[in-house]
């Protein structure tokens, strides 16, 4: 049986951490960069429709202002969102905790969403799919491999005091 502490591996000289992220760590990141775009768009996509709607004298979604908050909601959980990638590498613990909580978030919505495709008559396999990789990003990040990467405190400075 395998231990699940995680054990860094030491880098070669390219790493100036001396750590390399693990892979689980790596597909945690593609899948919240891959959300952080959708989100983006989805708030630029609320907007759209809403400004179409008001061209053709349709009923609006929702009032402006409240698209206007809607997306701006959206711009700043992605900005969040692609902030924690970048700052994946520096190892914070605060980063973890954001990942979580965004990661739950999503899966959670995501999982209503296939019920409720359910509950329509017409299963949808994609949102199945989405909801399943959410789960699976969630429980690396959450598990031994994650808190042991983001729990690790940067080495100590090297220059010497002149």
């Amino acid at each position: 049986m395998q231990s699940s502490s995680y054990q860094p591996e030491q880098a070669g000289p390219a790493s100036p951490r001396g750590v390399r992220m693990p892979g689980a760590v790596i597909f945690v990141l593609v899948v919240v960069a891959v959300h952080a775009l959708g989100t983006a768009f989805g708030g630029w996509a609320v907007l759209e429709e809403n400004r179409n709607k008001q061209e053709h004298g349709q009923d609006l979604l929702m009032p402006m202002g409240m698209a206007w908050l809607l997306a701006l909601f959206c711009w700043g959980l992605a900005a969040l969102l692609v902030g924690c990638v970048v700052l994946a590498r520096k190892r914070r613990s605060w980063v973890r905790v954001v990942l979580i909580v965004c990661l739950s978030l999503v899966a959670v919505s995501t999982a209503f969403a296939f019920l409720g495709s359910l509950t329509s008559g017409a299963p949808n396999l994609a949102t199945f799919v989405v909801a399943g990789i959410d789960v699976a990003a969630l429980w690396m990040v959450s598990g031994a491999t994650g808190r042991g990467y983001f729990s690790v405190r940067d080495q100590a400075p090297t220059w010497h005091q002149g």
